[in-house]
């Protein structure tokens, strides 16, 4: 089953939505999903696993999340100690603001995550006051409606990613990207490699034998801490891929099938369509049309 690709509905002028102090339980999670927005997930209190990427995160309170957009994941609450969370997804556009030519971007600790890799903060008990207390404002101004709420809800995110920016480029280094320690460590080794080249040969029987494995435990294994299967999760790193090459290039879409690992454009657009709504070439029109 190919990664869920969450919606989003409402007002595109005003590109935000918060779910605040939300209790999970295994039944409502979303399956391994993706989406265009950012998104933060605060951690209020239980426990549970956050698989994001390649790699699998230990969810407990005080913890933030960090996850780009176009970025696999799926959490999954523990059965008995379900967490709360609060979880913010926004565009791009609308966290940015205008240039104070201090070259500070609000999307740092965004494009940090990215970079290193590395998704998951444990704030100090501080910070964490100050993000529960703009969280509360936030939903505040979401209910009440009262003039001028979304400007309101624009400039306390804001306040809210200053905060994070400066305490994560103090603590975000390249050593943050250090093994987690969830799964074996053939599993955490063969998602790595995925990672880093999506478009090499990712055959069930060319993986598991790099994984020294047999394929039937191999896909057993990974279907279990994933969620998906391999050929699902290699085809969805693959897509993200070529968005990226669509997005920062004038390579035509066939030359980006080739490099993104894919054999034959059918096959690509067929997949990109399956993943995105719409074909490669409509993807690369909206671009410029934003």
């Amino acid at each position: 089953m190919n990664p869920y690709r969450k919606p989003f509905f409402g007002d595109p002028l005003f590109p935000f939505e918060l779910v605040y102090h939300d209790k999970k339980n295994p039944d409502r999670e979303l399956p391994d999903h993706l989406h265009d927005r950012y998104e933060l997930v605060y951690v209020h209190q239980g426990s549970g696993t956050f698989f994001i990427d390649k790699a699998f995160y230990e969810k407990n309170p005080g913890d933030l999340f960090v996850i780009p957009g176009n970025t696999i994941h799926r959490s999954t609450p523990d059965a008995n100690d379900p967490y709360v969370t609060s979880a913010l997804f926004f565009s791009p556009a609308f966290a940015k603001t205008e240039s104070t030519g201090d070259s500070y971007s609000p999307l740092r600790s965004f494009e940090a995550s990215r970079k290193h890799k590395s998704y998951k903060l444990e704030l100090p008990e501080e910070l964490r006051a100050d993000f529960e207390s703009l969280l509360l404002q936030m939903d505040r101004e979401l209910r009440q409606r009262e003039l001028g709420y979304r400007e309101a809800v624009r400039l306390l995110l804001g306040q809210l990613m200053l905060r994070l920016n400066r305490y994560s480029s103090s603590i975000l280094t390249e050593e943050s990207a250090a093994d987690h320690g969830v799964g074996p460590s053939w599993m955490r080794e063969a998602l790595r490699a995925i990672d880093e080249h999506p478009e090499r040969d990712a055959s069930l029987a060319e993986i598991s034998r790099r994984s020294a494995v047999t394929p039937p435990h191999f896909s057993r294994v990974f279907k279990q801490l994933t969620g998906m299967n391999l050929t699902d999760y290699v085809n969805a790193k693959r897509i993200i891929l070529a968005k990226e090459q669509l997005a920062g290039t004038d390579d035509g879409v066939g030359v980006i099938a080739e490099r993104c690992g894919f054999n034959s454009l059918p096959h690509f657009h067929r997949v990109f369509k399956s993943f995105t709504g719409m074909s490669p070439a409509a993807y690369k029109r909206s671009l410029h049309a934003q």
